[in-house]
């Protein structure tokens, strides 16, 4: 319910022609793009206090330049998605709460109407910092949790503290009650690799002992022998790649289409438009916020070659080749 509030009426004439656009153009192979995205993804930083392995501000490893998100910046970007967005996902790359305007951020959009979500680690959620989340209007708070143990935990999350976030869990479970709202929703994010593969059954009692809205079992992205060594599970059901010959495979056909090039965009914290949230090092630039507005880059030259060769090639691109959308990887809870 606390969704459809950022359903109005133009938001839903914008997706019947983003909806139209993507199949017309899927059927004839030819990019046609009407209406603007109806999902954007903001980078609010590339900051994080964690060095998990397989993630690029984890291991310090961006080639683009990182930072902060200005205030006065995402005000102006959210101004010009909220006549036609619906879905706003405040995370990318790095840890959300690390922004100290991070709830006035959600704040902001919550005025306009917006649904928000954001992922976090779930370090820095205190019992105040977890009232004003609530009340900031947020729409989904998902933890990534990734282990019952410190031991298995840590594996992944390095550096971090398995109690701390499952305080920070209760920090905003419990001022829900309190404040009597019904949102966020509350989920628990548990990445399936090779050292916790075997605590499924742990993962699940896990949520339900912290009274959370939904828990989440998802596959692992990897990028390197060391990291497909190290996470890859022993159990090939609950692995997002298949072995053969020749190595790793995703999982499922990689199709010639690719619905995230038209519902929707994401946005790096000094303002570059990239396609979608596998680019994590901004390699496919369509525009810059700080040029042009997000309707003249959406329309743009560079967009439409990039939305041509999904359609024709998509093969050919190596952010899709660990792409996850339309293969089968998410593991049932």
């Amino acid at each position: 319910m606390h969704w459809t509030q950022a359903l109005t009426s133009e938001r839903l004439v914008n997706i019947a022609l983003l909806w139209f656009s993507f199949y017309w153009s899927r059927l004839r192979k030819i990019p046609l793009t009407r209406g603007l995205p109806a999902a954007v993804a903001i980078e609010p930083t590339t900051l994080c206090n964690l060095r998990c392995p397989q993630c690029p501000s984890g291991k310090r490893s961006f080639t683009r330049p990182t930072g902060n998100m200005d205030i006065t910046f995402f005000k102006h970007l959210v101004d010009q998605v909220a006549p036609h967005a619906v879905y706003l996902t405040l995370y990318f790359q790095g840890e959300p709460f690390l922004h100290r305007h991070f709830c006035e951020m959600v704040q902001y959009a919550t005025q306009r109407r917006l649904f928000t979500v954001t992922s976090t680690n779930g370090h820095f959620i205190d019992p105040y910092k977890a009232e004003q989340l609530i009340l900031s209007g947020l729409g989904r708070l998902i933890f990534s949790v990734d282990g019952v143990t410190q031991e298995s935990y840590q594996q992944y999350r390095v550096g971090g503290l398995l109690d701390r976030v499952l305080e920070s869990i209760r920090n905003v479970v419990a001022a829900k009650r309190s404040l009597r709202k019904s949102h966020p929703q509350v989920v628990v994010q548990f990445l399936i690799g090779k050292h916790n593969e075997k605590e499924l059954s742990g993962m699940r009692s896990m949520a339900k002992a912290l009274k959370v809205d939904q828990a989440v079992f998802k596959t692992m992205q990897l990028y390197d022998e060391e990291g497909v060594k190290q996470f890859l599970p022993e159990d090939d059901r609950l692995a997002r790649y298949i072995r053969n010959e020749n190595g790793l495979m995703l999982k499922g056909r990689l199709r010639n289409s690719c619905w995230r090039m038209w519902y929707g965009c994401v946005v790096t914290w000094d303002g570059k438009v990239v396609p979608c949230c596998f680019d994590k090092d901004a390699r496919y630039v369509m525009g810059d916020l700080n040029n042009n507005s997000l309707q003249e880059i959406w329309f743009g030259e560079p967009y439409r070659q990039f939305r041509h060769k999904i359609l024709t090639g998509r093969s050919n691109i190596d952010i899709c080749s660990n792409c996850s959308e339309g293969a089968k990887v998410w593991i049932r809870p």
